[in-house]
């Protein structure tokens, strides 16, 4: 097998409205219409040609797990979060890239990746 990449990441959330308001407003995800029903709360988002699909159920312990979201401007990206009231890490340069970090209202840890 060879995979040809990542379609989607699903992450557990308390609150799927709450959640959905940061991934869109916030991170500028669009919400998708096409999620079936499977009998719990849930959504799909769109994060360019991925997705995030959020599953309403108690988060795990975080234990340093994590996804990066690129970004163009990383500096513009955690102006716009800390203007919206919540609270990125500090830019930081890994390797010939850059990086800061944000949780969603559940806790889940995201990076914002800046490519060099």
């Amino acid at each position: 097998m060879r995979a040809l990449g990542v379609h989607h990441v699903a992450i557990n959330v308390r609150d799927v409205g709450e959640a959905i308001g940061f991934y869109r407003d916030a991170l500028g995800f669009t919400v998708r219409s096409d999620r079936p029903e499977f009998g719990f709360g849930g959504a799909w988002l769109d994060a360019g040609d991925q997705q995030v699909h959020l599953l309403e159920a108690e988060p795990p312990p975080s234990v340093g797990e994590h996804y990066a979201v690129l970004v163009s401007d990383l500096d513009a990206a955690v102006a716009d979060l800390r203007e919206l009231g919540y609270l990125p890490t500090d830019p930081s340069p890994v390797g010939s890239s850059r990086q800061a970090f944000v949780t969603d209202p559940s806790g889940n840890v995201v990076e914002l990746h800046q490519p060099g």
